[in-house]
């Protein structure tokens, strides 16, 4: 097995819902566990509550109950979500450039961001066509399965 095929059978893990995944082949043993922490994640629609409710949310990242009312209030807006845990980087490199800012035009396969996890870069490519509205995690910060990172205008 090699490395894309490792990457592969992460991403596919990730998207499944699957918490666990073992192969044991003579030559291989590969175990992928998604993020199981004892915690759950619970999202619900910001607009159920009053702009004094949601000031007073226990969200670590207050912008993003914004973020979030504004994508709701849009139907023309799309969050893209993280399809692993692992940490986010928005440059293939130290030296190099974002792969995208706000404002940029992107179309389906363009590369967003990379994911390391477990040592590996993990390229996240959108599904969409459109232009990124919001960048909504900093560079190098840890990110959870399903975490929101991009909102992008697909009109």
């Amino acid at each position: 097995m090699n490395i894309k095929e490792i990457q592969q059978l992460i991403k596919f893990v990730a998207k499944s819902g699957v918490q666990e995944v073992k192969i044991e082949s003579k030559d291989l043993k590969i175990s992928v566990k998604t993020g199981i922490t004892g915690k759950q994640l619970i999202y619900t629609d910001p607009s159920e509550f009053s702009d004094s409710e949601l000031e007073q949310s226990t969200v670590k990242n207050p912008v993003f109950n914004d973020q979030v009312k504004e994508t709701i209030q849009n139907d023309h807006l799309i969050t893209i979500k993280a399809p692993i845990i692992g940490t986010f980087y928005r440059k293939p490199a130290p030296d190099k450039a974002n792969f995208v800012e706000i404002g940029d035009q992107i179309s389906e396969g363009s590369i967003l961001c990379v994911i390391e996890a477990m040592k590996l870069f993990n390229e996240i490519e959108s599904e969409y066509s459109g232009k990124i509205v919001k960048i909504l995690v900093e560079n190098a910060s840890p990110v959870e399965y399903d975490q929101p990172l991009f909102i992008v205008d697909l009109s």
